[in-house]
């Protein structure tokens, strides 16, 4: 939680409007905090040693951990936290658990290998309503320059926060006026 807390300051802007995890100014994220944190982890990793498994809570920390460690956001281990994903859908399986693995995915190994794990959870019943399964995959369509597809994606319809539905319709905006389109 301490790491998660860590980057309260970083996450919205001075207006208010929501600030991606690799936008966010790493500076203003609390080191008391993670340093905090990155104990308590060090402590739940030993026990969970001891008792011959990692739990979900160790596992999360762990994911979080990787982003705290980063000094920059290209500097992310983005192989190990799609490790520990892998790890936690073992343990506590669940849809949002496999979105947030195909993100580590693509960005561990490209954006073509995130789509097809969200492809596969796509019509999922838990996912119908969540507005972050066609922004992740629209991301990902784009990347792979598929354009057209990306714009197709409803996550700004889905969601009911006004600050996200507005960063949501400006980042399909910019789909919109994208070169390849």
């Amino acid at each position: 939680m301490e790491i998660q807390a860590s980057r309260t300051n970083a996450r919205v802007s001075a207006s208010g409007e929501p600030i991606l995890m690799h936008e966010q100014n790493r500076a203003l994220w609390d080191q008391l905090l993670i340093h905090r944190g990155l104990a308590a982890l060090a402590r739940a990793e030993e026990l969970s040693r001891t008792m011959g498994s990692f739990g979900p809570y160790t596992l999360h920390a762990a994911i979080a951990a990787c982003h705290a460690r980063a000094l920059t956001a290209d500097a992310t281990d983005w192989p190990r936290i799609a490790a520990l994903y892998s790890a936690l859908a073992y343990v506590a399986p669940s849809p949002i658990v496999e979105l947030n693995r195909a993100v580590a995915v693509s960005m561990a190994e490209g954006p073509a290998a995130g789509l097809t794990i969200i492809d596969a959870i796509a019509d999922d019943p838990a996912l119908k309503s969540y507005h972050l399964l066609p922004s992740v995959r629209g991301d990902l369509l784009g990347k792979l320059g598929r354009v057209s597809e990306a714009r197709a994606e409803r996550a700004a319809a889905l969601t009911q926060n006004t600050r996200e539905r507005d960063l949501l319709l400006s980042r399909a905006a910019a789909c919109t006026s994208s070169p390849s389109s």
